[in-house]
This record gives structure tokens, C-alpha cells and sequence, in this order.
């Protein structure tokens, strides 16, 4: 488990914003509008007594509240991973947490006009409370680069519409190595790439991972923003998200907002719309 600053609770009360991945579990400290004490865990590990969240809502109630006391930290989580929910919701009883969960059935600042709402992942929705945030009243367009990339499609009349999902670069390098007999398996997609001129196997899956990922990011980023325009829709912002954003950034056409931690600011967001 890592982290980028101390994860501790101050007088303010502290939510604990939690976000369930397939694989890793992000969270931080939301206190007086500010996210901090960054996190990831491995999924599987999620409720691990030992690298897991009991040992952050252990640090985070202090060394001498009692087993099963009451705090004013709560807990915002969304999950895609049905079996990991019981899982947290067992952690957070046990340290006599309440935990609240971001479904499609809370208020996230926006209406939802997708036709299934509930099959829309709850991360997903997290980002769109995120960009509305963030961004309020405006189109937006949230790309999240994780284990799946998807789009996410925010307007101020209909609020969240749907999106796109494609697999991320990760599962298609992995699947290059799984699904042949000599491609190497390449896991550096963070490395710039200086030219597109692969000089080896795993450079040039690397090139195709990351220049050719940007570019499909790009086309579907264009036909996007063409059915706005069609729409008479003013002006998108561009939110980019994940673990593979910074690699992508750079090699799109407009200007796009980089927010690793979009869905923790959409928890925390829609936490407080539904908790006033």
C-alpha cells in the first residue's frame, strides 16, 4: 500500500472517500474541500487486516478509541466489484464506521437520462459527479484510463447520457503476450516514446500501446465532440482520468484537464448533496 502524504484526521469532519477498482482500491481524506493522504490497495487486499483498509480507519480513529466506538469520520465509497462491497462494508463496521454507497438511485447534481441506469458503473457515475463539480453547467467529456477506458458523456440539459468503453492499453499488452507464442509482455506505458520507429519486439508494442492508444482516444475524443456541435452544445471541458491520463495528455489535439482522482472529488461531491 502506498501513499502520497499522511492519511490522518483533523477536528473538521473527514470523509473517507473510497473508490473500488477491479484492481486497485484508490481513496483519500476529503477535509474543507481538500482531497489528501492518497492511497492505493490491491482489491483483493482490500480487507486485509494487515495492508488494508482496517489498518487506514485504525490510524484514522487513533490509537485510543476504543474497539467499536463512534467517530465523526464517514465513509463515501463506490465499487465495481459486487463481491469487495460486503467486504467494506464489514471493515467499516467493525470500526463502528457508517459507510454510504454512490449508486445511480443518490443524487449526484446532475439527472441521469441513460436508459438502464443500473448497469452504469458506479465509477462512472462518481466521474460525472466529479466533472459536474468541477465544471458545472458545461458539457463535459470524462476519459478514464484504467484496466477499461471508458467516456463518459455529461450535458447540462440531460445530464448523464452514456458513454464509451473500450479495453485500456494494460489488458491490450497483456493479451498481445497471453495470445501469441513470442510477444513479450510490456508493462512501461508511462515511458515517453522518442520515436515510432520500434527498434525491438517490446518497443514496438510499447509504440503501438501508446501512440496508437492516444489515437483512437483522439478519433472517438472527435466524434464526440462533433454530436455535441450537432447539438448546438457549447463548449466541452475535458477531463482526463486513471493511471494511463498523463500518457495521453500530451498527444490530443485540445486542451484536456488532467484529474487522477476525479471520481474521489465526485464522491465527495455527491456525498455532501445527499447528506445536507
Amino acid at each position: 500500500m502506498t501513499s502520497s502524504s499522511p492519511l490522518t484526521a483533523s477536528a473538521a469532519a473527514p470523509l473517507l472517500c473510497i473508490d473500488i477498482g477491479n484492481t486497485h482500491t484508490h481513496l483519500a481524506l476529503h477535509q474543507d474541500g481538500v482531497l489528501s493522504g492518497h492511497r492505493d490497495i490491491p482489491t483483493p487486499l482490500l480487507d486485509d487486516p494487515a495492508q488494508g483498509l482496517p489498518t487506514v480507519l485504525a490510524a484514522l480513529r487513533g490509537p485510543t478509541a476504543p474497539a467499536g466506538s463512534s467517530t465523526a469520520l464517514s465513509i463515501a465509497f463506490c465499487s465495481v466489484v459486487p463481491a469487495a462491497t460486503p467486504r467494506l462494508l464489514a471493515a467499516a463496521s467493525a470500526a463502528g464506521l457508517s459507510a454510504w454507497q454512490l449508486t445511480h438511485e443518490v443524487r449526484l447534481g446532475v439527472p441521469i437520462t441513460y436508459p438502464r441506469p443500473a448497469e452504469i458503473g458506479q465509477d462512472r457515475l462518481a466521474n460525472a459527479a466529479g466533472a459536474h463539480a468541477l465544471a458545472p453547467g458545461r458539457p463535459a467529456v470524462v476519459i478514464d484510463l484504467g484496466t477499461a477506458v471508458t467516456f463518459d458523456l455529461v450535458t447540462p440539459v440531460g445530464g448523464y447520457e452514456g458513454g464509451i468503453i473500450t479495453p485500456g492499453p494494460a489488458l491490450v499488452t497483456r493479451y498481445l503476450h497471453e495470445r501469441t507464442a513470442q510477444l513479450p509482455l510490456v508493462t512501461d506505458l508511462q515511458t515517453p516514446v522518442a520515436s515510432v520507429i520500434g527498434k525491438s519486439t517490446a518497443e514496438a508494442i510499447r509504440i503501438g500501446a501508446i501512440v496508437g492508444y492516444a489515437g483512437m482516444i483522439q478519433a472517438l475524443l472527435d466524434a464526440v465532440l462533433a454530436e455535441y456541435a450537432a447539438r448546438r452544445l457549447p463548449s466541452a471541458e475535458i477531463f482526463l482520468s486513471g493511471g494511463a491520463a498523463q500518457m495521453v495528455q500530451g498527444r490530443l489535439r485540445l486542451p484536456a484537464r488532467v484529474v487522477p482522482d476525479l471520481a474521489l472529488t465526485g464522491l465527495a461531491a455527491a456525498h455532501a448533496l445527499n447528506h445536507r
